[in-house]
Formats: C-alpha cells, structure tokens, sequence
C-alpha cells in the first residue's frame, strides 16, 4: 500500500502535501498553536487505528478463531487467501500489490499459508524468477467456509452507522486507501 500511495502523492496530491509540510515547517509550528490543545483522539489516523482494532478484533472472533484445525487465519491471511480464491492463481508480487502488502509482509504470510498446505507455489515457466500462487483443495474449501462468515461481521461492525453513513463511510474510505 505504500508505494500506492507514494504513487498517488506524486501524482495528485503533491500539491496538497507540499502546502501542509511548509505550514508546519519549522520545527512543528503550526501557527501559533504551541500544542497544548493538541489531542491525539482528534486526530484521523487515531480514529482510524481504534476503527481498525475494533474490525480486527470482530474479524478474529467471528471468522479467524473458526478456522477449525490449527491455529486461527488472521486478517492479512484472510485477505491472501480471499484474493487468490476471487482470482485464481497470481503471481506473489502481484498478490501483494492487490492486498496492499509490502514484499516482506506478502512473503511472511505466503509461508505461513504454505506451511499449512492451504495455498501452493510453484516457479512461473516462462519467468523462473517469478513465483505463482494458488490455493490448494483446502485451501480453498475453508476458504469458502470463512467467507460465508464475514459479511456479519461487517454489519456487526457498521451497527453503529445509519444505511446513508454506511454509503458515505465505504466511499470516503475507498477514497483514501
């Protein structure tokens, strides 16, 4: 996700970042604010990590501890074997570009899913350097078994919105990641 990001900055939001980095430039002056009314729970990227804990944490109970035999599928495993169960076999690289995964981070979790024999990899003939992924039979059975499983969860963890917020709170959402 981050180099999404760099991507977008470097293209759209340049402007935008640049005007904020002068304003506070210069060791943290804000403009007059000496940040005594600085409150870390006003700030989006708070909001958004006690949102996340929240889903995390909803995800875990009502879908990853259900995986059955071995230990609990976590949120970035879900996600892994998701895309490559709405997809098919990809390539590792590519995998990680659409789950929003860093090299080492997609590498873990392949390995960890590998380990289990729920996904398999295997070198791409025309690239030996490139590698494939696909869910095996497994895989792919409790796979399907853990996606029956989550749309509760989203409407568990919307509860608290309006059908209108739900709308709004998904595309804002979309639009910054």
């Amino acid at each position: 996700m981050h180099w999404e990001v760099e991507e977008r900055r470097g293209k759209v939001e340049e402007p935008a970042a640049a005007a904020i980095e002068e304003r506070y430039a210069g060791g943290g002056d804000s403009g007059g604010d000496d940040g005594a009314s600085f409150q870390i729970d006003d700030q989006p990227g708070q909001l958004l990590r006690r949102a996340h804990q929240r889903a995390v944490a909803l995800f875990q109970t009502m879908v990853g501890d259900r995986a059955g035999a071995g230990p609990p599928v976590t949120a970035a495993q879900f996600a892994v074997l998701a895309k490559l169960y709405g997809s098919g076999e990809l390539s590792q690289n590519h995998l990680g570009r659409l789950v929003a995964m860093d090299r080492a981070t997609i590498q873990g979790v392949v390995r960890r899913l590998a380990a289990r024999g729920l996904i398999v990899e295997r070198r791409d003939p025309g690239d030996r350097r490139r590698i494939l992924l696909s869910l095996t039979p497994r895989g792919g059975a409790l796979t399907g078994r853990l996606i029956a499983l989550v749309p509760p969860v989203s409407e568990i963890f919307l509860q608290p919105l309006s059908p209108a917020e739900r709308s709004l709170l998904m595309a804002l959402l979309a639009q910054l990641g």
